[in-house]
């Protein structure tokens, strides 16, 4: 994430530092709060976010000298409640905590395994700390992984989550951890029933970063707990659907399969554009027709492929329907805008082409002129 927020900002600005500088003033009147937020403030807007949160701790560990458990009972005195336990998803807390774990992370690694792990529970009750626990998994991982297998019964679903969370493969922006793919599953499996969806989120999350390398390892665990029939029913389809959704993109056979949708469905599929050509501002228009004897349900998606800078081609695709064909038709419409501004990804004019995608498998294309 790029510098440059706005005072206003809701993660890192000048009115939450004072707010976590008066926190620490009150569990310690040693605490010189305005000499803190100034130290902070110097530098922080300069910084992208990470940076922004090892600044902080850096500061924080100038104002609280000693070792973890000399300041340990400050932090802990300086936390607020932790958020509400009768949520059950979306509380994610108060970003600018989030120093707090790299703070324990600096003093406590090496020499105070044991309560750093023990204030990251109760600070992942504030805000998550997904990104400082992962050091842990990579310096200690046997005693790490213990501490995780004992969360997964905690009374806080902050502190179970963290433990998919933390252990995730490909987590955005955190460390990554030496763990081999089947490590955390044992976790998982602990973890899957939970009633929590902020728990289920971050375990069919996890399940999507391992799918990256070894599909059937998450098709066999999610077919394993289907049958064991732990978890609801419904937030288990749930969950399946969320895993599975970078197989799904990629048309995976088996992963298809497991959602309900046979790739070899016997239909016909036609893709009609609006108009063969497209100025780049304006948007693309097309429909689709399916005709299937069966009562069939179908995904429906599209890929675009695209030109590139330097003639290359990139592929990309899109959500289109969920749906059942009844009546032995459906047909479906799309509007796809093609803005010329987007700050992510430059259109080039010249050849392109959108591909018509059910069930996974491509049943029709169709080849449009990108117009300045």
């Amino acid at each position: 994430m790029a510098s440059g927020f706005s005072l206003k900002d809701q993660l890192f600005n000048q009115e939450k530092v004072r707010y976590l500088a008066g926190l620490f003033a009150q569990a310690d009147p040693g605490f010189d709060a305005e000499q803190f937020e100034s130290r902070v403030m110097e530098q922080l807007l300069g910084f992208e976010l990470k940076q922004r949160i090892n600044w902080i701790a850096e500061m924080l560990g100038e104002a609280l000298p000693g070792t973890l458990p000399e300041v340990a009972p400050v932090l802990l005195r300086a936390l607020p409640e932790p958020l509400d336990p009768k949520k059950t998803d979306d509380d994610f807390g108060d970003f600018i905590f989030a120093p707090l774990g790299e703070f324990v992370v600096a003093k406590g690694l090496e020499d105070h395994r044991e309560l750093a792990l023990d204030l990251l529970a109760e600070l992942t009750q504030r805000f998550s700390m997904e990104w400082a626990v992962r050091p842990f998994l990579n310096r200690w991982p046997v005693e790490a992984m213990a501490r995780m297998q004992a969360w997964t019964g905690h009374d806080s679903y902050h502190v179970r989550r963290l433990v998919s969370e933390g252990t995730r493969p490909r987590l955005p922006w955190g460390l990554a951890v030496g763990l081999d793919l089947p490590e955390p599953l044992p976790l998982l499996e602990a973890l899957h029933g939970d009633a929590t969806r902020y728990v289920t989120r971050s375990i069919a999350n996890h399940l999507n970063d391992i799918t990256k390398k070894d599909p059937d390892l998450v098709l066999d665990l999610l077919e394993k707990w289907r049958v064991d029939a732990q978890q609801d029913r419904r937030e288990l389809e749930w969950m399946t659907a969320h895993a599975l959704r970078g197989l799904v993109k990629s048309g995976h056979p088996r992963a298809m399969e497991m959602l309900g949708y046979d790739p070899e469905a016997k239909l016909d599929a036609r893709l009609d554009l609006r108009a063969g050509a497209v100025r780049i501002g304006e948007a693309l228009e097309f429909s689709c027709h399916l005709n299937t004897a069966e009562d069939l349900p179908v995904l429906v998606d599209y890929r675009l492929h695209f030109q590139r800078p330097g003639g290359k081609i990139s592929a990309k695709v899109f959500k289109l329907k969920q749906a059942r064909v009844t009546d032995g038709a459906l047909t479906l419409k799309k509007r796809h805008p093609l803005k010329g501004n987007a700050s992510t990804f430059t259109l080039v004019p010249g050849p392109h082409r959108i591909e018509l995608l059910v069930n996974g498998r491509v049943r029709d294309d169709v080849e449009f002129e990108l117009m300045t």
